[in-house]
C-alpha cells in the first residue's frame, strides 16, 4: 500500500511540469569516470545530455542543469526508506537555493539514482514555475 502511495502522490501533477524524466543513463564504478545520460520531455519537445561528475548523482545533476540552464546550488540531499523489503521504495529530497530562493523536490523510486534525478527536476520546475516566470520573460523563453 505504501508503495501505491507514494507513486500515485508523485504522478498527480506530472503533466503540468515543465521538465518530465524520460531516460536515465548512468555508469559509474571503482576506476570508472561516473558519467550520466539525461532525456526529458519539456512540453513535448524531448532534450538530452550528457556530463561527468563526482559520483553518479553529480553526473545526473550536471546532464540536467545544461537541458534546464537554471543556476542551482544545492544545499540539501537526503535519501530515506519509504517503504521495507528488498524492492523499497526510496525519497529522495533536495533543497535547491536559486537567486535566494529556496525549494524543495522530492522523488521516489526503486532505484535511487532515478530518484535524485526526479527530486531534482521536481525542484526545477517548482523554480521555474514560481520564481523564473516573473524575473525574466528571456529565461522563460529559452524553458
Amino acid at each position: 500500500d505504501d508503495d501505491l502511495i507514494a507513486l500515485v502522490s508523485e504522478g498527480k501533477n506530472n503533466t503540468l511540469e515543465p521538465y518530465i524524466l524520460e531516460y536515465l543513463n548512468v555508469s559509474s564504478g571503482t576506476g570508472t569516470i561516473p558519467t550520466a545520460t539525461i532525456r526529458i520531455n519539456n512540453k513535448g519537445r524531448i532534450l538530452q545530455e550528457a556530463a561527468c561528475g563526482d559520483g553518479p548523482v553529480d553526473a545526473a545533476y550536471k546532464a540536467i542543469d545544461k537541458i534546464t540552464k537554471t543556476k542551482n546550488i544545492l544545499e540539501d540531499y537526503s535519501l530515506r526508506s519509504i517503504t521495507r523489503g528488498m524492492d523499497a521504495l526510496g525519497e529522495v529530497t533536495v533543497r535547491l537555493s536559486y537567486n535566494n530562493n529556496k525549494v524543495i523536490g522530492r522523488g521516489t523510486s526503486t532505484d535511487i539514482l532515478e530518484a535524485s534525478a526526479k527530486a531534482y527536476l521536481s525542484a526545477i520546475n517548482r523554480i521555474v514555475t514560481s520564481f523564473v516566470k516573473g524575473e525574466n520573460k528571456k529565461v522563460q523563453e529559452k524553458l
